[in-house]
């Protein structure tokens, strides 16, 4: 039953595989504010987990990670220095953010932006893996961290979302 500001839960073809209560049900239990603290916590939680393996103890930068971005990476235009040290550093701070909400949608653009990096010049081939990221942080650039976030907390992401 629909309240009468709510229309009805319109599912298209999904609703003869799964029964229309059950998806209502679903509906109401998993929020927008749930998807998008899953897909900072998720994407957060996959750079983390890569920044964490280009150091050692807190934050130094190892031996092999110099490596990496001079003979793997080799990223055009930027030394390997440069981008061996930036890029391990910002993986780490823009996945803290990202997890915590604190600057949601400027932490899953840089997140992107890294992502396309490594799509172009790393890893053309990993075009799927690159996609789930790409596609994760979207969510977060374009709804902001949720209510569930240090922004909310702090006042910079709207409780109702944008009509558009």
């Amino acid at each position: 039953m629909t309240s009468p500001s709510q229309p009805p839960l319109d599912l298209g073809p999904i609703d003869r595989v799964i029964p229309s209560s059950v998806l209502s049900i679903a509906h109401k239990i998993i929020s927008r504010d749930l998807l998008l603290l899953g897909a900072r916590v998720a994407l957060g939680t996959i750079f983390f987990m890569s920044a964490r393996t280009k150091v050692d103890g807190f934050l130094s930068i190892r031996d092999a990670t110099y490596f990496l971005f001079e003979h793997e990476y080799a990223l055009p235009l930027i030394p390997y220095e440069w981008a061996a040290v930036s890029g391990t550093y910002v993986e780490h701070l823009l996945s803290v953010l990202l997890i915590f909400g604190l600057g949601s949608r400027l932490s899953a653009f840089g997140i992107l932006s890294m992502t396309a990096i490594v799509q172009v010049f790393v890893y053309p081939s990993a075009w799927p893996t690159h996609l789930s990221w790409a596609v994760l942080a979207l969510l977060v650039v374009l709804h902001g961290g949720g209510r569930w976030s240090f922004d909310r907390f702090m006042g910079a992401s709207p409780t109702q979302p944008s009509a558009t």
